[in-house]
């Protein structure tokens, strides 16, 4: 899980970079295009370990991933049409809640699960 949150990091910062540098739309939307997918994927695998090992906040933990795909995909559906513009805030947002989901939320399972023998 470590690895893919390391990912979602890239690629928010690889976002960063092509809006920094004036790629075009195109460019920009597949990679907003690829961190949805890729944030969906994440939050699948994470919810299937918890589910696997009988982690006990997992409804809680699915809900606020919910949530955040909700959010992901319309700021994302608006930043095509809008442009650069809403593609920004829609990073630090992502930045943020990440980083709070990580050091948070998912700090709970890790010794969680550890302590049942995955690592």
């Amino acid at each position: 899980m470590d690895d893919q949150h390391g990912i979602l990091m890239d690629t928010i910062n690889e976002l960063q970079v092509a809006l920094a540098r004036g790629c075009n739309q195109e460019l920009v939307t597949a990679q907003l295009e690829q961190l949805v997918d890729f944030t969906g994927m994440h939050f699948w695998s994470e919810e299937k370990l918890m589910e696997q090992h009988g982690f006990p906040n997992l409804s809680e933990h699915r809900a606020e991933h919910r949530r955040l795909l909700v959010k992901i995909r319309e700021s994302a559906h608006r930043a095509q049409r809008a442009g650069d513009s809403q593609v920004r805030p829609l990073l630090s947002f992502l930045c943020d809640w990440y980083m709070e989901h990580f050091e948070g939320l998912d700090r709970e399972y890790g010794p969680w699960l550890n302590e049942r023998g995955v690592y």
